[in-house]
């Protein structure tokens, strides 16, 4: 029989010795060994790794964990999507193995509603946190909820910086994401600049291992152009590489009044280290989101069913429609169409 030593085993041991006939242990002698098996408990609880198994904890998956997840749910859940899946994963799973960061990680996502930008945000947190989105250190901020006027960008400028500064100071792996940029007002963002940058602590804090991702439908136009020019050209839409896309994306993003990021001082300073493009979905890839949503309810997968479903959404453009226009966004509602749910 293998014996438990060290703090486990003491634990252990105050256990047991809770539970043994009290009649049979000297009084001395029980009260050395509850302190010292007390003692030993304190120990095991205050031990960063074991700790974290009674409560969340800062960075609860390390490099490799994280990015092992990332990769099999990206590769399950996602379609169409050959470049966020190369970018995305790097990304992540570099920056979390990196030991001595020089700045935060800063991804933007850009793309059409319904290809998988919030969903590929969600995985991310996911990768890194057991509780997700609802992780203690992963904030969300939607545009139209959080920072919804004109005249009160200068309250939210304040407001943004104190909320970063307090999470980052009490978890520096905290991570934020940014909903809806493209209806953000113009020089709001910019407040975080100091933050995104290369400064080792800005007034005792480093923020080097914190993690920004901002989601916008700002650059799809570009994003599908270049998606057209490829199916045109009799090119396979696996071919499209980062470099075909990311510098169009970053200037369409930057040079768009109604967006956010309209002459934000992130692009221009290149704080970004990502701009991630999603392409627009095709009619195949609406069918694999059916099958994996049949699925993920208990249901067989019923490929008339699939087919109707796809066949119910609309595509563009006009003339080829080739591509959803709303991803795969609306499948989940039309599947509740056909089932008693």
């Amino acid at each position: 029989m293998k014996l438990l030593r060290g703090p486990l085993g003491a634990a252990l041991g105050l256990v047991l010795l809770l539970l043994s006939p009290v009649q049979t242990v000297e009084p001395i002698s029980l009260g050395l060994a509850l302190a010292g098996a007390a003692s030993a408990l304190t120990g095991l609880i205050s031990y960063p790794r074991l700790y974290c198994y009674f409560r969340e904890c800062c960075l609860q998956w390390e490099g490799a964990r994280a990015g092992a997840a990332l990769q099999e749910d990206l590769d399950k859940k996602l379609f169409g999507q050959h470049l966020v899946k190369k970018v995305i994963v790097k990304a992540v799973s570099g920056f979390l193995n990196n030991t001595n960061p020089k700045k935060p990680l800063t991804l933007s996502l850009h793309g059409w509603t319904g290809t998988g930008k919030n969903f590929v945000s969600k995985i991310i947190a996911e990768s890194i946190y057991e509780g997700g989105l609802n992780s203690n250190y992963v904030h969300q901020f939607v545009s139209t909820l959080h920072f919804p006027h004109a005249h009160s960008v200068g309250q939210y400028k304040d407001q943004l910086q104190s909320w970063i500064r307090g999470n980052v100071s009490a978890c520096g792996r905290s991570i934020f994401i940014f909903d809806e940029m493209d209806k953000m007002h113009a020089g709001l963002i910019d407040s975080i600049k100091p933050f995104l940058d290369y400064y080792e602590q800005l007034d005792g804090v480093s923020y080097r291992r914190a993690i920004f991702i901002f989601l916008s439908n700002a650059g799809a136009e570009k994003i599908t152009e270049v998606a057209l020019d490829f199916w045109k050209s009799g090119k396979k839409r696996e071919d499209m590489e980062l470099k075909d896309l990311e510098a169009g994306v970053s200037l369409s993003v930057f040079n768009n009044k109604n967006s956010g990021f309209w002459h934000s001082s992130l692009i221009d300073r290149n704080l970004i280290d990502y701009f991630v493009p999603f392409l627009p979905l095709e009619y195949k890839h609406v069918k694999m989101c059916v099958r994996v949503e049949l699925e993920s309810r208990g249901y067989m997968v019923d490929e008339e069913i699939v087919t109707k479903v796809a066949e119910e959404l609309t595509y563009f453009p006009k003339e080829e429609k080739i591509y959803s226009d709303k991803g795969c966004k609306t499948v989940f509602t039309k599947l509740d169409f056909y089932y008693d749910l």
